[in-house]
């Protein structure tokens, strides 16, 4: 796949955002003849947004730890990701009312700290630049790990001795923890639900549609105990798998694979090899855009890291991209069809040129990149399988 794809392909935040839309749309913003503004009018009906056009979305995760009651603070891991090649930094603005303090900004590679400003733009904004390790490379990603704390009261109130927490959430994976000893009343959004180690019952969801979410979660005091559960949590992993199917005659599909891997160690499983029969198969840090030799240890394919993993700020951020001719993309009676199992979080099937998608067997999003439909779809199950068809006929 080649580098312009994977910089399109990622979900860029702050000023990367208008690169990766195409130029007619970034023209129109600030027009007052925009056909495709957002938001409301006046009388509060809908103005319609632009058309879809990102293969991915969800690329940033953050998770937000409700601190001691009378606190009004909230403690937030936050995972964002830099695209534009050659950028040194990558800015994080603090939103309009919220106190920020206890920052702390570290390298995901490497697990040390970075260099970074917290400084003042604008009435009542802040924002963190931090310093990236290295400027970003030519086909690879830019990363930070960013802790920091939000005074706000307008978010984070008590209703007698039971918490109330409310914040508008968009575009990101998410993650919401209850401080020690509490237990939800209710929560008005759909997750997963599970323990932390230490004892805290948290909320794993998704935004599928990367607009504006509006979360509020209640909870009470509890003499109840939780255990420590070990359940996969499928918002934090950020696997993304490309589809992109070439001439239907062909059969083949290019894939695009890029995720984390966080397990301990010296080298990194490519778990994904088991169920992706890859041809031409290529691996790359993507920290580094440095290509990884594959290598077999007993039934599993693994790569040797630059920098090997030994505590939980750190991770490798891999890329996997070869071709598939399995059989699972074929035509049938002159009508395009893809059916295959689909493992992870994201999985985005991208038709060739001159075809329109006339059938989706899941839930999915769908879009325009460069001229040609694509299905984007999102797992908000547990379960890490899904089967999906998707056909399509001759434009």
């Amino acid at each position: 796949m080649s580098s312009s794809r994977a910089h399109l392909a990622s979900v860029v935040v702050v000023a990367a955002i208008v690169a990766a839309v195409p130029a007619w749309l970034a023209a129109q913003r600030g027009r007052a003849d925009n056909p495709f503004p957002g938001g409301t009018n006046p009388d509060g009906s809908l103005r319609p947004t632009a058309p879809v056009n990102r293969l991915f979305t969800q690329d940033a995760y953050t998770e937000y730890a409700i601190l001691a009651p009378g606190s009004e603070a909230f403690r937030i891991k936050f995972l964002p990701e830099e695209t534009r090649v050659g950028a040194t930094e990558l800015v994080n603005a603090t939103r309009g009312g919220s106190e920020g303090s206890d920052i702390e900004v570290y390298d995901p590679r490497t697990g040390k700290p970075l260099k970074f400003t917290y400084q003042e733009e604008g009435a009542d904004t802040h924002a963190i630049h931090a310093q990236l390790p290295a400027p970003v490379p030519a086909g690879g990603v830019g990363r930070v790990l960013i802790y920091k704390t939000y005074k706000d009261p307008r978010t984070y109130m008590m209703h007698g001795d039971d918490i109330v927490w409310v914040r508008s959430l968009s575009g990101y994976r998410l993650g919401v923890l209850l401080p020690k000893g509490f237990a939800f009343i209710s929560s008005n959004v759909a997750a997963q639900l599970t323990t932390s180690a230490d004892g805290r019952l948290k909320l794993a969801f998704a935004n599928p549609s990367g607009q504006s979410n509006p979360v509020t979660i209640h909870a009470r005091r509890t003499k109840a105990s939780f255990a420590p559960r070990d359940d996969a949590d499928m918002f934090f992993d950020d696997v993304k798998t490309l589809y992109d199917l070439d001439a239907p005659e062909s059969g083949r599909v290019k894939v695009e694979q890029t995720y984390s891997d966080y397990r301990k160690g010296a080298t990194a499983k490519l778990d994904s090899l088991a169920y992706l029969p890859l041809q031409d198969r290529k691996v790359i840090d993507l920290d580094t855009a440095k290509t990884f030799t594959p290598t077999r240890e007993g039934s599993v394919t693994v790569v040797k890291l630059d920098v090997p993993i030994t505590d939980e700020k750190q991770s490798a951020h891999l890329q996997i991209t070869g071709t598939l001719a399995d059989g699972s993309y074929k035509t049938t009676n002159g009508e395009l069809v893809f059916e295959r199992t689909l493992h992870g979080l994201r999985n985005t099937v991208l038709l060739p040129a001159g075809w329109e998608v006339s059938a989706v067997s899941q839930s999915g999003t769908i879009g325009t990149f460069e001229g040609r439909q694509f299905v984007a779809l999102i797992n908000l199950n547990a379960e890490n399988t899904y089967k999906i068809t998707i056909r399509a006929v001759k434009r």
